[in-house]
């Protein structure tokens, strides 16, 4: 044989692709997606059979959660302990689960977002319904067991569970490429439905719902598409649209306050919280003022979240807000996929049951083909030994004479009796006719004494009578249909008795939530914002009493209409857009608010160089002048955008916006730079341009000097400026022509 190392040309792509394809059926298969059959996943199911087989039971103290996820990954689960504590502590959850399989001990988290403890400060045991629904008769040889990662133990790749978990608990997953989405159910009405199937198995969806409602969540909430779960449980897939439960309450004085009772499934987690935020959102951003408090008075009895509304506040349009506006209302996306005789498929609520059923007659029929071999082992025994009784005698004589054991039990299953010695020739006649079975002659040779006493012989009989009945009981159960159905549909009665509970979550066809929000009645304000970026809007009469005020106190007065925006150009060459009535209105000495926390504007990184009124902007041209001489004239209108801020302008490398003006075309215009030059021309000698255009040369700057000042003015308006200690009447400055170096002083 050749040593050499053999070489297999073959295409990249396609191992790339037969490799992708294998790593994504693994991921599918054997971890993101739950079986059909058991509902489980494959880190659920080893989990919860590891806590079987370490004894962890309903009835016995609890375990550290850190020692069954350490067995469990050392056993079964090699994919680190995280995934697996995870896994855990969710089938623990109450309010994640329609039944929980796991009984949790310490912190397993809350509703509202907070982690579990973890896993060496938790302890766990499996409930009494995982116990009997789950993992009862393991030792019938009901399931098939298969080798773990390294072959060094056995696990079953599915559990014997009785009831459609797959629907009761319902399943999230991602695997590649597909994920999984099922809500949960409850149990009474699953059972009744599959009750219903086995009674006519060419029932259709439409009538299982007469069974299944719908959705059954933990979290309560009320279904508010009720005429759409149709097509979702006949494909498999659709949108849920599920609301929270509100309240109203009346309070003393006629003040009345929203109370949230149940919140939607999918607000689970931080959804609370950021419910908590909308809500205050709504009320900053002036969405409403009817809102005064909030508070999450939630405990272990429950949710309970107080809205405190003002007097004569509107609470049913106050409701509707909250679901229009928040996830108080939501959309729960169901996708029924699960693994099916070993591949993926998305499923409806009658095959999920179809194959539940199937499975159950499977389990069924593996269970009692064990029982009755056992029934009629035990049978033959007990044949064996009541006629040994009979001839008690005989067998005494052949083992008093026998030499060995081998000797004796030849001559009870075949009637060998040369080597054994017997006390007169019709007793070793009988014993060659002697006929027990292998199992039979064991049976005898290791009876004891005190089983020939009468009683005994009789309570033998009795037993003997019950195996008959238990042997006549499993064939006819094994041999027909209506039988072993009526055997599973009284397991299933007794769970649902044990363990089954009321609805939780209503279903019902509601209409959609329509919010009328109050129209703003339109009024000219004027909007005052002082060097420190605090903004506030009053009324023209409140401005006009306090005008010399204003003006000396503030660095931008804007007249604008309370229902339009204000634009904020800033050096760095963009324009942020403010909402008028995001800014606070009424009295004159309010303080306002930073505009940062109603723009986009950041006073860290950017200075204002110019605010205006956005509409009035609109059919006017800017100047924009740049730190480095830079100019140009820009339509107005290319600043109507819907956007909250945009590139104003284009600047060279280590430019600033120096400066925004609206500017008209008999206007003169100054250029004024920190070094003392002057430079004075036309207004309309600056081109047109586009906003994303850097502009033309206005001046020729000296070496390390740059612009500082921008003043436009009409020649029959005198206008005069300050260089240093110097006036300067600008009216007498020179007119020279653009991208000259300008007049020297100062």
């Amino acid at each position: 044989m050749s040593s050499e190392t053999q070489i297999i040309r073959t295409e990249y792509s396609d191992i790339m692709k037969k490799s992708y394809i294998d790593y994504a059926m693994s991921v599918i298969i054997a971890r993101a997606l739950p079986d059909v059959r058991d509902g489980l996943k494959p880190v659920q199911r080893r989990t919860l059979y590891d806590m079987y087989e370490l004894g962890i039971r309903y009835d016995r103290p609890y375990r550290k959660c850190a020692r069954i996820v350490g067995d469990t990954m050392g056993k079964y689960h090699p994919h680190g302990d995280s995934s697996i504590y995870e896994a855990l502590v969710v089938m623990a959850q109450e309010f994640k689960k329609g039944m929980v399989l796991v009984d949790g001990h310490g912190n397993f988290g809350s509703i509202e977002g907070d982690g579990a403890a973890a896993m060496r400060y938790t302890e766990a045991r499996l409930t009494k319904f995982t116990q009997e629904a789950y993992l009862a008769d393991l030792d019938k040889n009901i399931i098939d067991f298969g080798p773990n990662f390294d072959e060094t133990e056995k696990e079953p790749f599915v559990l014997p569970v009785r009831v459609p978990n797959l629907l009761v608990n319902g399943a999230e997953g991602i695997a590649v490429g597909m994920a999984t989405s099922i809500p949960t159910h409850n149990l009474c009405e699953v059972i009744d439905a599959v009750k219903a199937y086995m009674k006519n198995d060419e029932i259709s969806t439409k009538q299982l719902m007469k069974y299944v409602k719908g959705p059954d969540f933990p979290t309560g909430g009320i279904v508010v598409n009720k005429d759409e779960l149709a097509g979702i449980y006949e494909t498999g897939q659709g949108k849920i649209k599920i609301r929270g439960k509100v309240e109203v309450e009346e309070l003393k004085g006629g003040k009345k306050q929203l109370v949230i009772t149940e919140i939607p499934y999918t607000m689970i987690g931080s959804g609370i919280g950021k419910f908590l935020n909308d809500v205050c959102g709504l009320v900053e951003s002036r969405k409403t003022s009817d809102i005064v408090d909030i508070s999450n008075q939630s405990s272990k009895e429950g949710i309970r979240i107080v809205l405190e509304l003002k007097k004569g506040a509107d609470a049913e349009n106050l409701k509707n807000m909250l679901y229009k506006k928040t996830r108080l209302e939501d959309t729960f996306g169901v996708n029924m996929l699960a693994v099916a005789n070993g591949r993926p498929e998305t499923l409806g609520l009658k095959a999920i049951i179809e194959h539940h059923v199937d499975f159950q007659f499977e389990l069924a029929t593996r269970k009692y083909t064990t029982l009755l071999a056992r029934e009629q082992e035990r049978r033959e025994v007990q044949e064996g030994l009541i006629k040994a009784c009979d001839v008690i005698d005989l067998i005494i004589e052949i083992l008093r004479g026998s030499k060995s054991v081998k000797d004796a039990k030849a001559c009870l299953v075949n009637g060998v009796t040369g080597p054994i010695t017997f006390k007169s020739g019709i007793s070793k006649k009988m014993a060659a006719l002697l006929r027990f079975t292998e199992r039979q002659a064991t049976a005898i040779l290791e009876m004891r004494l005190y089983k020939l006493i009468g009683l005994e012989i009789e309570a033998l009989q009795r037993e003997h009578q019950e195996t008959l009945k238990n042997i006549a009981r499993y064939e006819d159960i094994l041999n027909h249909y209506d039988s072993m159905a009526d055997l599973i549909i009284g397991e299933l009665d007794a769970y649902k008795k044990e363990y089954g509970r009321k609805r939780r979550t209503a279903i019902e066809n509601a209409e959609a939530a329509v919010f009328e929000e109050k129209k703003i009645e339109e009024q000219e304000v004027v909007l005052l914002m002082d060097r420190f970026g605090y903004a506030k809007t009053v009324d023209t009469s409140t401005y006009e009493r306090n005008k010399e005020a204003a003006d000396s106190e503030n660095k931008y007065i804007i007249h604008c209409i309370n229902t339009g925006k204000v634009c904020l150009f800033t050096d760095t060459g963009r324009m942020h857009q403010v909402k008028v009535q995001d800014l606070p209105y009424g009295k004159f000495r309010d303080k306002g608010t930073p505009i940062d926390n109603v723009s986009n504007y950041s006073s860290s990184g950017e200075q204002i160089v110019m605010v205006c009124d956005a509409e009035q902007m609109r059919f006017a041209k800017l100047l924009f002048t740049t730190r480095q001489g830079m100019v140009k004239r820009v339509e107005g209108s290319e600043f109507q955008v819907s956007k909250r801020t945009i590139a104003a302008t284009k600047l060279q490398e280590g430019d600033a916006l120096a400066d925004v003006q609206v500017v008209t075309e008999n206007q003169t215009l100054v250029l004024a730079t920190k070094g003392g030059f002057f430079l004075k021309f036309l207004a309309a000698e600056v081109p047109e341009k586009k906003k994303g255009a850097v502009g033309v040369r206005g001046i020729k700057l000296q070496k390390k000097d740059e612009l500082e000042h921008v003043y436009l003015f009409d020649d029959s308006t005198e206008t005069k400026a300050m260089c240093g200690d110097k006036e300067v009447n600008l009216n007498r400055l020179r007119l020279a022509r653009r991208d000259g170096t300008g007049t020297k002083r100062g």
